[in-house]
């Protein structure tokens, strides 16, 4: 068996009046956050797709549902830690981390090592293990008019033998 695996995860929210803006973990001052089922975190979504992904344990949608009413509002470090929790119980750690996050507004450039803290805390790594960039769509598509938020990661497990 190899020992290693990589994931990718992609997941983009609407911009909505009335919901905090959190991404990586970190609360960002917006008149506006992501619509969702949970906090709509959409680095920590991608996240967690990736990390299930690489360990062959489906995605967010098989684990997490919407449908589930108990799960309204969670936080997102909630759903990629047990994301991480079943990648574990396989056998798998993390290794590495690299995400991109797209948004017109916020600037997020001075929010980058605060999301690379949170993601690497939410993780239970170190954080040079963990490498967020932030870009725009200069103004390009829905994400470019403002009106939503998206966000890719892929993610390398190792095999844990201890």
């Amino acid at each position: 068996m190899s020992a290693f695996r990589v994931g990718q995860g992609f997941d983009v929210h609407r911009l909505v009046e009335g919901r905090p803006l959190r991404l990586g973990a970190v609360e960002i001052p917006h008149p506006r956050g992501p619509e969702g089922h949970s906090d709509g975190d959409v680095l920590l979504h991608a996240l967690t797709d990736a990390v299930l992904g690489a360990a062959g344990q489906g995605d967010l949608g098989r684990h997490f549902p919407s449908s589930r009413e108990d799960l309204r509002g969670v936080s997102s470090v909630r759903l990629l830690q047990e994301a991480v929790a079943l990648a574990a119980a396989s056998g798998w750690r993390v290794a590495n981390v690299d995400a991109t996050v797209v948004a017109q507004a916020p600037r997020l450039a001075p929010w980058q090592g605060k999301m690379e803290a949170g993601v690497a805390g939410a993780l239970g790594v170190e954080s040079d293990r963990v490498n967020v960039k932030v870009t725009s769509t200069d103004g390009l598509g829905a994400v470019g008019r403002g009106e939503g938020v998206a966000a890719q990661a892929v993610v390398l497990l190792e095999r844990d033998d201890d």
